[in-house]
């Protein structure tokens, strides 16, 4: 009880101005910390946690000044299918969640077109479903990265753009979405039942895990979905005195997916991958917090030469990657840490966890994994694929290079949380 109430007088506080002025880095802070508070509870689909990070940012788009823009004010409320296999094996199935939507008008003859600018703000709980830290049974995984950074950009630049002004800017729609983790639910409900028409829709930036910057470059994927995106980055990388690489379509297992694949152009921000992806100790106090107030003041520039130009987009799309075979080996634990600063044409790895099936192949770090099993590994997201598609106890050809030197191997895989 005294949580709520501490809770309902802070956001009384913040809808009224009376909080003490912050510098932008003080902000996203003060966001992050909320977010990824062990009093959220990892923001696991069906926790108090969860619902009480949405209500903190209805409250913040309120006092920005955003329009409510879902179906129940600032929230848009939907059911996680029990027919999912991820919240089935997760067992959430059934449990009710919602986005939450907020509108900046935009003006002039572009007014009635759209961007979206999204981040997803659920993760794991204290499920070991989803971990790569197989000692998280009952464990809180407060997903500080993953996305309290991403959903954090997105409030500051909420703030920023609400600043701007300009005679013709097209509509901006602000979307915390739930459910990512367990397969983009909340972006394939919002694109099902957007705040505006879909068709409206002129392109869509979504920021995930973006608080890791550190010395590391700026990745923004999706430039290749529009002609004209790595021109317009490139004018915006010359603005900031930080490195920035595009690259990519718009797949990749993050909500500018469910936007891509419905012919529009996309965008995703991001810091890279780090040993603490997916693991218990991706908490607040490991994030660069002014390198999270840089990001989002490239994502806003972005954001609002998007909303400013008159000019359309030329969307280019690209053939879907091709499924993996079986699909629910959720539990296949190999016990790598990736590193995925850069992409060395698979997935590099900085270390590996005493006792696990990784080492007993003899993996280490420096070593970057190119195949496993009847899978290709160019990243990350085919690397999770090819481990979803085998069972616990399963041995597996793992092909990795190392100094240059194509090794084959095999490895029995173990199970997370074993």
């Amino acid at each position: 009880m005294r949580t709520r109430i501490l809770f309902i007088t802070f956001a009384a506080a913040l809808a009224a101005g009376r909080l003490p002025a912050q510098s932008a880095t003080e902000r996203v802070a003060r966001d992050l910390r909320y977010l990824a508070d062990d009093r959220r509870e990892g923001r696991g689909i069906g926790t108090a946690g969860l619902d009480s990070a949405s209500g903190y940012l209805a409250v913040v788009f309120a006092a920005i000044g955003l329009r409510p823009a879902g179906e129940d004010g600032f929230f848009q409320p939907f059911t996680v299918d029990s027919s999912t296999p991820a919240a089935a094996h997760a067992g959430v199935g059934g449990a009710r969640t919602r986005n939450v939507v907020g509108l900046l008008p935009g003006s002039g003859a572009l007014s009635n077109e759209v961007v979206v600018i999204g981040a997803h703000y659920d993760h794991l709980g204290k499920s070991v479903f989803g971990s790569l830290d197989p000692d998280s049974v009952g464990v809180v995984h407060n997903g500080a990265d993953d996305n309290a950074s991403g959903t954090t950009a997105l409030l500051e630049i909420a703030r920023r753009l609400k600043a701007r002004q300009a005679r013709s800017a097209r509509t901006i729609v602000f979307v915390a979405f739930s459910g990512e983790e367990l397969g983009l639910l909340g972006s394939t409900y919002y694109v099902k039942h957007p705040a505006r028409p879909l068709s409206a829709t002129y392109a869509m930036v979504n920021l995930d895990m973006v608080g890791r910057l550190g010395t590391r470059k700026l990745t923004v994927f999706g430039t290749e979905t529009a002609k004209e995106f790595p021109a317009l980055l490139d004018s915006v990388a010359g603005t900031y005195q930080i490195a920035i690489t595009g690259t990519g379509d718009g797949y990749g297992r993050s909500d500018q997916e469910s936007f891509y694949t419905q012919d529009i152009p996309v965008l995703h921000f991001f810091t890279g991958v780090h040993e603490d992806y997916h693991r218990t100790t991706d908490d607040w106090q490991k994030i660069d917090f002014p390198g999270l107030v840089k990001v989002a003041e490239v994502a806003s520039d972005l954001a609002w030469r998007l909303a400013t130009r008159t000019a359309p987009l030329t969307l280019v799309k690209a053939p879907p990657p091709p499924p993996v075979a079986g699909g629910g080996g959720y539990g296949a634990y190999l016990g790598t840490v990736p590193d995925m600063t850069e992409s060395p044409g698979g997935v590099r790895l900085t270390g590996v966890r005493p006792g696990s099936p990784a080492e007993q192949a003899g993996l280490k770090g420096g070593d970057v994994l190119i195949q496993l099993g009847d899978t290709p590994i160019k990243n990350l997201y085919h690397m999770t694929d090819a481990l979803r598609a085998h069972q616990p106890g399963e041995t597996v050809v793992l092909v990795y290079v190392r100094d240059g030197q194509r090794i084959e191997t095999k490895v029995t895989l173990g199970r997370r949380g074993g």
